[in-house]
């Protein structure tokens, strides 16, 4: 589903993705670890067609990603750190105008459906989104996605700032999405989020993807061994 071949992004004269080669099928969760600067969020924008690649492909479902490539946005959606929505709409609202932007008219009862796989509360829907939560903007996100029919998903640090409960509420519903079929990329500094949620790993230090694990395969504190010893390698 999503395929990046021998994919590389100069800014300058800084490296700061190198040579990546990934594939993620199609239901499956993949985590992106790193610190900051590692290549993930650049990674992430290359495949959203933010930012054009210097090199390589990025291909969703066979289509390579340009930017402004509206065949390959539609297949997709994303859930930043902190999703930007209008905050003097309320939750229903702003579902229905960015679903409406994606090309997609919805009745109210569709939408409430949308939101309540997000795991939305009901009663939350006719209030404006700047009386939320961040877990409760970040439902909305994935409202968003569901009524965007999106077949891949991109979350960049998506958990961050969540309590444990929220945390594990979204972890939940993209497993239920990965059971869809919808494939996930997601970039986070979270290692047990990774650990518990992704199908795979990959560590990235320095624009390059260094290791990659299965899950299953490795014990957290492996995991952790691993990542410190990636990332404490020198510059």
């Amino acid at each position: 589903m999503l395929k990046a071949e021998q994919l590389t992004k100069r800014f300058g004269d800084h490296l700061a993705l190198d040579h990546l080669d990934l594939t993620i099928e199609s239901g499956e969760v993949y985590c992106l670890l790193g610190s900051n600067g590692a290549g993930k969020s650049t990674t992430i924008n290359i495949f959203l067609g933010f930012i054009p690649a210097s090199s390589g492909r990025a291909l969703i479902d066979d289509l390579e990603v340009s930017v402004n490539n509206h065949a390959t946005r539609n297949l997709v959606a994303y859930i930043p750190e902190v999703v930007n929505l209008y905050p003097t709409l309320t939750g229903l609202e702003n579902l229905a105008f960015f679903s409406g932007l994606a090309g997609f008219r919805y009745s109210r009862a569709e939408m409430a459906a949308f939101t309540d796989t997000a795991g939305l509360q009901p009663e939350a829907l006719d209030k404006r989104v700047s009386s939320y939560s961040k877990g409760m903007r970040q439902k909305v996100g994935i409202a968003i996605a569901l009524a965007k029919q999106a077949r891949a998903l991109f979350l960049d640090e998506p958990t961050s700032g969540l309590d444990p409960h929220a945390s594990n509420e979204f972890a939940q519903i993209i497993t239920r999405l990965s059971g869809q079929g919808v494939s996930t990329l997601m970039a986070t500094h979270d290692l047990l989020m990774a650990k518990n949620l992704g199908h795979r790993i990959g560590i990235m230090h320095q624009g390059r993807l260094q290791q990659e694990l299965r899950s299953d395969a490795v014990s957290y504190a492996e995991l952790t061994d691993r990542y410190l010893s990636t990332v404490n390698q020198p510059v």
